[in-house]
């Protein structure tokens, strides 16, 4: 017998809350390339790799608190996780690369219109790891947002090796530094496949560049 997702979900949400509090998150003032443009009216979308979605998630909750919302899947643990993100403060656009994609889209748009920010793992939400795919290019095209790639290296991670993506799970009480790129434009509402495949090798590089050498 499956356990019902609303059943699970109040305790992962507490275990989440308790875990992202014991990190020590450290942007260095930068989020003012998120925040800004956004108080201003800007459209802004987020760009992020799957296997820093925990930690990310987890800073978001903790600095942007009610201002994001962010693409989960259709499956039944994407309800489990709605759930969750719904409880720290998310809006949820339903749908993914493999299932309900462009319903997703259009359900993140609409927050978007509504004055959220963004957020996309761009290479999930099964890889290839760090391949971006067409849905936040072709968002900040019909949109006119901002994207700005985000990073983030904790200090201490256990790295799931045989996980596609090489997921991260930040250490309690780890140093977390953040990091932005500089925002990417896009230009034009009606983006043609080769400027799809153009903006996915712009992104893929910018969220490369984006952090810093050790």
């Amino acid at each position: 017998m499956r356990i019902s997702p609303s059943l699970i979900s109040p305790a992962l949400t507490l275990l989440y809350r308790a875990w992202i509090a014991s990190l020590r998150f450290e942007d260095g003032g930068a989020l003012g390339v998120i925040k800004n443009p956004a108080d201003a009216g800007r459209p802004v979308l987020l760009a992020i790799w799957h296997s820093e979605l925990f930690t990310l998630t987890g800073y978001g909750m903790t600095k942007l608190d009610g201002r994001l919302a962010t693409v989960v899947s259709d499956s039944r643990d994407g309800e489990i996780i709605a759930q969750v993100l719904t409880s720290i403060g998310y809006g949820t656009a339903r749908g993914s690369s493999t299932r309900g994609g462009l319903k997703a889209i259009i359900a993140l748009k609409r927050h978007m219109d509504q004055g959220r920010i963004g957020v996309i793992t761009v290479d999930g939400p099964r890889g290839p790891r760090h391949k971006a795919k067409d849905g936040a290019v072709y968002l900040a095209h019909k949109t006119g947002a901002l994207l700005v790639p985000v990073r983030c290296r904790p200090a201490r991670k256990h790295v799931f090796q045989r996980s596609w993506d090489r997921f991260e799970l930040p250490m309690p009480f780890s140093r977390c530094p953040v990091f932005f790129g500089p925002p990417l434009e896009f230009e034009g509402d009606r983006p043609d496949a080769d400027l799809l495949v153009s903006g996915r090798r712009r992104l893929e590089q910018a969220l490369h560049d984006t952090l810093p050498p050790i």
